[in-house]
């Protein structure tokens, strides 16, 4: 994973963390690579569907000497109520996730009026090239990796009504980052 964020994320998950406020959910934690780069004064919960993630993310939490809620969770079918949250962050999970329209929906629904939804994943790329051999290797990576490459979160989020502030692409449109705010 470290040669990946290296050559196509760079600083893009110190800059997604960055972005939060307040109470903050990242779906799809992970092992907490993330954890390190989130502002001090906002409250994390993490979820991820992988009975073994947080329990990793937990330790890592530790070592950093950070204080989280980290739990086993569906992003598809987050366990609460509606509002609970000022920020949901999502990094490189939007690819993998079974239906990220789903998930985009549950975070709609979590994040209070006004609040964002931060997205820093791997999308479609509009380059022709770019795309073209994205579509060839799509289905290799959908059957083993369960990766989805020709996946595009803006739309989605456009489509579910939130508001796109910000939204860069790069490594020739394939990496996405996107800040989003879900209407007062």
């Amino acid at each position: 994973m470290w040669v990946f964020d290296r050559l196509l994320v760079g600083d893009g998950r110190r800059w997604a963390c960055s972005q939060a406020r307040g109470d903050v959910l990242e779906v799809a934690i992970g092992t907490g690579r993330n954890l390190p780069y989130y502002p001090e004064d906002t409250r994390l919960t993490g979820v991820d569907i992988s009975p073994r993630m947080p329990d990793i993310a937990r330790n890592r939490a530790r070592e950093l000497g950070i204080a989280a809620d980290l739990r086993i969770g569906d992003a598809q079918a987050l366990d609460f109520p509606d509002g609970s949250f000022d920020t949901v962050v999502s990094t490189l999970a939007m690819c993998t996730i079974p239906d990220h329209r789903e998930a985009i929906s549950e975070a709609k629904r979590v994040l209070r009026p006004g609040g964002y939804l931060i997205i820093l994943d791997h999308v479609r790329s509009q380059n022709p090239f770019m795309h073209a051999i994205q579509s060839a290797l799509d289905p290799l990576f959908v059957r083993i990796w369960s990766d989805h490459l020709l996946r595009d979160p803006a739309v989605v989020m456009e489509h579910q009504g939130f508001a796109i502030e910000r939204l860069e692409r790069s490594k020739l449109g394939i990496i996405e980052r996107v800040v989003a705010r879900k209407p007062v």
